[in-house]
């Protein structure tokens, strides 16, 4: 079982003390979640909770993720890093490429690639994205990305996008390219992880919810004839801090990651990190 947690925190000190002290409790990865822009008020309901309310406010300090993630990597040489989740459509896929290509050579090749296709539909539009197309875009998205990241000389032909005539380095050093790990938990969207990712992302209010979840993308992977299964990552948000009974269930499904969850504070964070080492990740 490998065990994560989220780097939610805004000023470099706190970054610094989260990310160094992760690596040294023997954490295997940082995820760090992301937003453009926050609507003040907003109506599209957040699919991760039954109050159909994001944790966040709007005031959250929300850095971009991997302008964070590349300091992380300049404190760190284990420690993998990762989003969660990114929202893909809602950026240039070139600018993305680039990026992810540019911290997966910064950090030696510990970039995690978390994505989604984004549910804040106020988002897209404050920015001025289609909301309405994310999908189709997000796959052609992800068949361009692998195609910049592996070819000299790519060349790809989507309705929403294309390339050709031109390169684009450096790749990334993990080959063929870094992790593509999916997140959602609707039916399109656990079918898309099961075409397209390497991993699953889930967000887990209560254990049964998330043993359901895992069936029907273990069904989609039967569908998708896959010959090898998804790593499923599930950050639990059951109430409490996490134990080693609860570990011990999600491992029987199958998942292969644990998150910790962000807490109000640097100390408290410390502390839930040290907690969950002593009390649940010295039984693993």
């Amino acid at each position: 079982m490998k065990f994560a947690t989220f780097l939610f925190q805004t000023q470099p000190s706190s970054i610094t003390s989260v990310t160094r002290t992760a690596e040294e409790l023997g954490y295997e990865s940082l995820w760090i979640p992301e937003h453009i822009i926050l609507p003040v008020k907003y109506k599209s309901p957040y699919p991760y909770s039954s109050s159909g309310r994001m944790p966040a406010p709007p005031e959250s300090p929300l850095h971009d993720p991997m302008l964070v993630l590349a300091y992380a990597a300049a404190l760190t040489t284990r420690i993998r890093l990762a989003t969660g989740i990114y929202v893909l459509p809602i950026r240039n896929p070139f600018a993305t490429a680039k990026a992810v290509a540019s911290l997966d050579v910064l950090s030696g090749g510990r970039f995690i690639f978390g994505v989604g296709i984004g549910w804040l539909e106020e988002e897209f539009e404050g920015v001025g994205m289609n909301f309405k197309d994310r999908a189709l875009r997000s796959r052609e998205y992800v068949e361009l990305l692998k195609a910049l990241w592996t070819s000299e000389e790519p060349v790809y032909h989507g309705k929403t996008v294309s390339i050709e005539g031109f390169k684009m380095n450096p790749k990334p050093v993990q080959k063929p390219y870094p992790p593509f790990v999916f997140g959602g938990h609707t039916e399109p969207s656990l079918k898309r992880a099961a075409r397209l990712g390497d991993g699953w992302y889930g967000i887990g209010e209560k254990m049964e919810e998330v043993d359901r979840v895992i069936k029907r993308l273990r069904e989609h992977e039967k569908e998708q004839h896959r010959t090898k299964p998804l790593e499923l990552t599930i950050a639990p948000r059951f109430g409490g801090p996490i134990t080693v009974d609860q570990v011990k269930r999600m491992r029987d499904m199958g998942v292969e990651r644990v998150i910790l969850g962000a807490s109000p504070s640097t100390r408290d964070q410390l502390i839930q990190m040290e907690r969950l080492r002593d009390d649940v990740m010295a039984q693993f």
